[in-house]
């Protein structure tokens, strides 16, 4: 039987050792202290604390209990959070339910609650630090992240390929929004579909959003193929730098593209802007009602279920249908004869090979297929932005959504949307607000803080991989066969006992 490695969990097992009743007394002691102290800091800290232990024990307990500690629960915040007491009604209804249909449920409830957020988000609680529930623009930025965290994945998680310019693809699709849909190329005058051009024969090219975001992504898959091909025979360290590398020519190429050999690619630091706004344009908006809008900038005038349609509104749904695509084509890659290739190649490369799996040609695949969900991202949030500039394709972005595959699990599709939701999350509204929360709520006699959490974001993250990497290196929602591997040393059993042969 294969040995317990590592530190962590060697204190798992000595733990796990104890006696039941010892742990429960421990870990009740233990989360009370905490709830009283978190109590005096700020009184909503203190009944969160409460609220998660209640929630964390109840899979403990019986089902009599449990129903009863359930109803008490919901009855306690009915009236001064009502809608944490739905909330939690909700959660409670999907663990009751069994758990073949569970597996389909959950995500199917969770895409549910993203396409009604806008309706509800401004009448939900105050989350303890981190305040108020985000804003649907913020939702937006939130999606796109997502998006390209899931293409990542399948570089990173699937085939084990670290990947340190990623932001290389998110820029080239970014770019090619851009060069397609705006005045950077006025010597041309070429229209295609476009919408919400004033005046309608204005120069450069012009073509509808929704044909750049395929051609987006699948020039950034050929773009994948060319940095990938020099690059993929080499490995480990070797490949991170090398990625590293194309990372930051791409970056640099966006600044400096003004003036390429004569010639105006990237309008250099000052960016191209504005692009041309996504639509369906005035003939299928008719033809559906208004329920496709012609134009997303001045769509929306209706009220529905008491909510005031905004552009930011179609903008988030459209964004959800790109991740839902994008999620769905990464778990069939997953399950199919490709997917398990390039988990063979993140297992053993060497075996991998000897087992007949063609290295060059399986990585690649891996290379261009999350390059292509990344630019589709990359241009959705230039035209959501209607601008891009070379400022917003850094070296940290990469490691941004690396930390984010990283924090939520490698290789599981559904710990990679916890944790970039999280994350972007936290770099879009959260680090404000918890900022706003330490300055209001923490000081030393008159002394309050005065901190800009903000400005160090990037500590922060380093902080937060810091803890998973050594606490809980598989990730938040782990896949199981990574989770093995990483809870589990590989120990060689001899064939026969050397002592007892002597």
């Amino acid at each position: 039987m294969a040995q317990e490695v590592g530190l962590r969990n060697q204190l798992r097992s000595r733990w796990r050792a104890l006696p039941v009743e010892r742990r429960y007394v421990a870990t009740v002691a233990l989360q009370l202290a905490l709830a009283v102290g978190l109590w005096f800091l700020d009184h909503a800290l203190g009944y969160a604390a409460l609220v998660v232990a209640a929630l964390l024990w109840l899979r403990k307990l019986p089902p009599a209990p449990r129903v009863a500690i359930q109803a008490a629960l919901v009855a306690a915040f009915a009236y001064p959070e009502p809608s944490l007491a739905v909330l939690l009604a909700i959660v409670f209804a999907l663990l009751w339910v069994p758990g073949r249909h569970r597996r389909w449920l959950l995500p199917a409830a969770a895409l549910a609650a993203a396409v009604f957020y806008p309706f509800f988000f401004d009448r939900m609680f105050t989350v303890p630090v981190f305040g108020p529930f985000p804003d649907v623009a913020t939702g937006v930025y939130m999606v796109v992240f997502v998006m390209m965290a899931v293409g990542l994945n399948i570089v990173v998680g699937y085939a084990g390929l670290l990947d340190l310019g990623y932001v290389a693809f998110y820029a080239t699709g970014a770019y090619t929004a851009a060069w397609f849909a705006s005045l950077q190329f006025s010597q041309r005058s070429i229209h295609i579909g476009a919408v919400g051009l004033v005046p309608p024969d204005v120069p450069g090219i012009h073509v509808t959003v929704w044909l750049l975001l395929l051609l987006a992504g699948v020039f950034t898959a050929l773009a994948g193929i060319v940095i990938g091909l020099p690059t993929l025979r080499l490995r480990g360290d070797y490949l991170a730098i090398v990625t590293l590398g194309f990372g930051e020519i791409v970056y640099v190429l966006a600044r400096n593209g003004d003036h390429l050999f004569g010639f105006n690619l990237t309008n250099g630091p000052n960016g191209i802007t504005p692009i041309d706004p996504p639509g369906w344009g005035n003939t299928l908006s008719r033809w559906t009602g208004g329920f496709l809008p012609s134009n997303y900038l001045t769509c929306c005038k209706a009220h529905v279920l008491g909510h005031q349609l905004t552009s930011a509104d179609v903008f988030f749904w459209t964004a959800l249908a790109l991740l839902v695509f994008t999620v769905f084509c990464s778990l069939r890659l997953r399950d199919s004869r490709l997917g398990r290739a390039w988990i063979a190649i993140r297992e053993d490369e060497t075996a991998a090979a000897a087992m007949g799996i063609p290295l060059m040609r399986t990585k690649t695949w891996a290379y261009a297929s999350g390059a292509f969900f990344g630019g589709i991202a990359g241009a959705y949030y230039a035209a959501f932005k209607s601008a891009t500039f070379p400022g917003d394709f850094f070296f940290n972005i990469s490691v941004f959504i690396l930390c984010m595959v990283i924090l939520g699990g490698m290789g599981n599709v559904w710990g990679v949307i916890v944790g970039a939701a999280f994350l972007a999350y936290l770099n879009q509204e959260g680090l404000a607000n918890t900022g706003s929360w330490i300055n209001t709520n923490i000081h030393f006699g008159h002394w309050h803080p005065n901190i800009d959490v903000p400005l160090y974001a990037s500590g922060i993250y380093g902080a937060i991989i810091l803890i998973v990497m050594l606490f809980r290196p598989e990730g938040l929602i782990p896949s199981h066969r990574r989770e093995a591997e990483l809870h589990r040393g590989v120990q060689d059993q001899p064939l026969y006992d050397a002592t007892h042969a002597a």
